[in-house]
């Protein structure tokens, strides 16, 4: 009777580990899910208020100068009261991942960029979460974009990354600026504004990037926990939804393309806004 139940016990044992070895990826997701801290309520965008019109007669037309070129990038904003008081902040951006059918053949391999700002685009016009084919499609559509007006789509600077923002999605106050800490990150996220950040990929601390990372990425802050850890949308993995960064490891990595040599590239971000 031993036997028969020693034996029987070592086939459960068996049985469960097999089943276990078979679902490993699903059991690891759900103990990294219940391991995250709750996360602040999820703020939707906030329109912002239309100018006032002008009062009075119109002026007489004048003959504008010619504007002068901007800058590749603006300087580091003056400095704020940082926002670390707050209890935390997660703005309501839709994720999507840079390769929707999970195909990290080209050109989604290279996609960060566009899919980070597909997603920053989807916040500001409230059009809600994606599907797989719909992500895909904007994807190709914005990379043949780029290959039409800028000749190339892998790895774009910061500044051209705004430019895009501003030309093909039409957020014409869209931004490179240079930072000097995750604080300035941090107040431009606290005005509803989610921010787009270049770095280093192999110096991005994500258990979930297949290698040792990309050479070069982005991805979308979108806030920060009560406790300090950076709330992001990295398009990099399907995992990437509300991906939480340490601060300090995070700033560490933020890097623009430099020509190829990002980890010397400079501390910039993108502001996309209309």
């Amino acid at each position: 009777m031993r036997k028969s139940l020693l034996a029987y016990v070592l086939i459960a044992l068996v049985l469960a580990g097999g089943v276990a070895f078979a679902y490993r990826g699903a059991i690891r997701e759900m103990i990294a899910d219940g391991a995250k801290p709750e996360l602040p309520p999820a703020q939707p965008y906030q329109p912002r208020p239309e100018p006032e019109p002008a009062v009075g007669e119109p002026a007489e037309p004048v003959e504008a100068p010619a504007p002068e070129p901007e800058p590749p990038l603006q300087p580091a904003p003056e400095p704020e009261p940082a926002p670390a008081a707050k209890a935390g902040v997660n703005l309501a951006v839709p994720f999507t991942s840079q390769a929707p059918h999970a195909n990290w053949d080209m050109p989604y391999q290279e996609a960060c960029e566009e899919a980070s700002l597909m997603m920053v685009h989807a916040y500001i016009t409230g059009a809600g979460a994606f599907t797989p084919d719909e992500a895909d499609r904007q994807i190709l559509a914005l990379v043949a974009w780029e290959e039409e007006k800028l000749g190339y789509y892998k790895d774009t600077t910061a500044e051209e990354t705004a430019w895009v923002a501003r030309e093909y999605y039409g957020h014409a106050r869209s931004r490179a600026v240079a930072i000097a800490s995750m604080e300035d990150v941090k107040r431009e996220v606290a005005k509803g504004n989610p921010v787009i950040l270049p770095a280093a990929g192999k110096l991005l601390p994500n258990p979930n990037f297949s290698g040792d990372g990309p050479l070069y990425h982005m991805l979308v802050v979108k806030g920060w926990t009560k406790d300090g850890k950076i709330i992001t949308n990295d398009p990099g993995t399907r995992r990437g939804a509300d991906f939480l960064y340490d601060p300090d490891a995070l700033w560490n990595a933020v890097h623009d393309w430099n020509g190829g040599d990002v980890v010397n590239g400079a501390k910039v971000m993108v502001v996309v806004e209309e």
